[in-house]
């Protein structure tokens, strides 16, 4: 990255603000972890440019949470329910923290564990709106886009990064609704099964 000039697209090291909602303004901390990328503050107020009329009372499932920037964001905006997935243990203690502190509702719970073995396992509602946002090195998309359908709701959103210089074949249950992108990542929100439909 070139420190000579802020770039926008990149958040601000050691930490995210929760953009808009009822905890517009909020900080939440990014520790220096390999992989953990938080979505920017403009990617992610686009993104919620798109999804903001099926957001109240969504379901939603954040994968790969790192500093819970998507789904505390969600939250904020009037999802009902956000499911934030971490791996590492002490993000997803922060992770816990951070949403008993903002959320008394309870409407946000903190899984700590691998991403695939909660797909797996989950039982629960089917989600209507997923973030995944996997360490790009870590080669899971494979594997998530084969878990994942089974987690979702017959016509869910899906909103994926992957880097600006990858193309990423969805399967084709998958209609691309939007995407853009920065110098290092492209983001896109696609519809599960409703091709031409909104």
């Amino acid at each position: 990255m070139n420190r000579a000039r802020a770039n926008p697209s990149v958040a601000r090291p050691g930490s995210v603000r929760i953009i808009a909602g009822q905890w517009r303004g909020t900080r939440l901390p990014v520790p220096d972890r390999p992989g953990l990328r938080p979505t920017s503050d403009r990617v992610r107020e686009t993104l919620f440019n798109w999804l903001q009329p099926v957001l109240p009372g969504a379901r939603v499932l954040d994968l790969f949470a790192g500093s819970g920037a998507l789904g505390l964001e969600a939250a904020s905006r009037g999802a009902a329910h956000v499911q934030l997935v971490e791996a590492e243990p002490s993000l997803a203690q922060a992770l816990a923290g951070t949403a008993a502190r903002l959320d008394p509702q309870r409407r946000v719970a903190v899984h700590q564990g691998d991403a695939l073995a909660f797909l797996r396992a989950h039982a629960g509602a089917p989600f209507d709106i997923a973030f995944v946002d996997p360490p790009f090195a870590a080669g899971l998309w494979p594997a998530v886009l084969e878990l994942l359908p089974a987690r979702l709701a017959a016509q869910a959103w899906l909103y994926v990064e992957s880097p600006a210089d990858q193309a990423l074949e969805l399967p084709a249950e998958w209609a691309l609704h939007r995407e853009n992108h920065t110098r290092q990542v492209r983001y896109a929100l696609y519809r599960r099964g409703t091709l031409g439909q909104s």
